[in-house]
């Protein structure tokens, strides 16, 4: 596609609209990307899996994910909810499935900042450093009216503009939401203990705590998720008090713990939109799914949102924002996205839920996770790449009929 056709358009700075605008312009495409730059003070980290690191790094990120993330050699599940049903403790190991890691636990702030380090280097991407205040969306483009006066017309609108979306209000894509009885303390501390690149989340009655190694063998990021009230506690407590709660809530297990970042509080929600993409839109990241900080999916899930998309456009290059193309791009996700978000919201339902069908379909569920090798490397499997769990089931079974034959 030559330069003078009309652009695709990324509305949105976050993590996932930035490897859309880098993910596209690869693949020939004049990309304009609206929005802000993303700020320095986000706290967040995210554990990306292999085949997102593997995307991420063909898009030039090579280098902040060597030097700023740590490795996911181990994810442990601890049921601490002191109820009548509890759940055996779960171990997952990398290496059980033949890998040396699951993936890396990689803070946002350089994250995206060397993603606009290198959009800014890229000559296909225009970035205008506003939000899109209007659109007027057809069958033949999408435009955008950006808040510095700008005017896009573009054959594709990607809406990375987040849960609130703009651009999927105008699309016409309803969505089902709902807030939930929790918010996420997130902050990053250090400890007297090695983790063992290992990471551990506690399931409590209100939510996970949960752990995720940083580099250095000594420091870990937190996403405490709790009753909104809790939450807000914790977060206005001195250091040295924090610290203490802190210390008690992982059982010690990484000896005397320090808080050494400020603590930032997001209330949770769950969001999932009825279609993913309409009227020359498409959807990624939370633009097209929301739901809570458990099992790590949720960047994972956009950057393959994000991949889908590129893949998708190569194969439409004539006109990226055609029915076809959008059509294809729906029919792709769905599956992934119902997938992973039934999954999570279904976990953390039996966390909060006190009925006790749901703690005994829960134990069993990790009961067998934990007694069952092939369940659990399935899972794994499952959890860094879609579909990468059956293929694995596949020659055990094509054995076992040939076994049957031979009988």
């Amino acid at each position: 596609m030559s330069d003078n056709r009309r652009p695709i358009l990324v509305a949105g700075t976050g993590p996932a609209g930035l490897a859309a605008a880098l993910a596209l312009s690869a693949a020939g495409h004049h990309v304009v990307l609206a929005g802000p730059r993303p700020g320095s003070n986000d706290q967040r980290t995210t554990a990306l899996m292999r085949p997102a690191i593997a995307f991420l790094e063909s898009l030039g990120l090579a280098d902040v994910l060597r030097d700023h993330a740590a490795p996911l050699a181990s994810m442990r599940i601890v049921d601490v909810t002191e109820r009548l049903v509890r759940s055996p403790t779960v171990t997952f190991h990398a290496a059980e499935i033949d890998e040396e890691h699951f993936g890396l636990n990689v803070p946002n702030a350089p994250l995206t900042a060397a993603m606009a380090e290198i959009v800014n280097a890229r000559g296909k991407i225009t970035w205008h450093e506003s939000l899109v205040d209007s659109w007027r969306l057809s069958h033949e483009m999408a435009k955008a009216k950006l808040s510095d006066g700008s005017v896009i017309k573009a054959a594709l609108a990607v809406a990375a503009d987040g849960r609130n979306s703009l651009a999927r209000e105008a699309a016409g894509i309803s969505v089902r939401r709902r807030s939930l009885p929790q918010k996420a303390l997130v902050l990053n501390f250090g400890h007297a203990r090695h983790h063992g690149f290992t990471s551990t989340e506690f399931h409590t009655v209100n939510g996970p705590c949960t752990q995720v190694p940083l580099p250095g063998g000594f420091h870990s990021s937190l996403v405490w998720v709790t009753r909104p009230d809790e939450a807000d506690e914790l977060a206005a407590l001195d250091p040295k008090m924090l610290s203490e709660r802190l210390e008690t809530k992982l059982h010690s297990f990484l000896g005397r713990v320090t808080i050494e970042s400020a603590r930032q509080v997001y209330p949770l929600s769950v969001l999932s939109a009825q279609r993913f993409a309409a009227q020359r839109v498409v959807l990624v990241g939370e633009a097209a799914h929301v739901f809570p900080p458990i099992t790590a999916q949720g960047l994972n899930l956009g950057i393959r949102d994000v991949k889908d998309l590129s893949d998708i456009v190569r194969e439409h290059a004539d006109d990226p924002g055609s029915i076809a193309a959008l059509t294809r791009y729906d029919a792709v996700r769905r599956p992934d996205i119902v997938a992973r978000s039934s999954a999570v919201n279904l976990l953390n339902t039996s966390l909060l839920s006190s009925l006790l069908p749901a703690q005994l379909a829960r134990s069993a569920g990790l009961g067998m996770l934990d007694r069952v090798p092939a369940f659990r490397g399935f899972f794994m499997r499952e959890g860094m790449r879609p579909g990468s769990g059956f293929e694995a089931l596949l020659p055990s079974i094509r054995l076992g009929h040939e076994n049957q034959k031979r009988r």
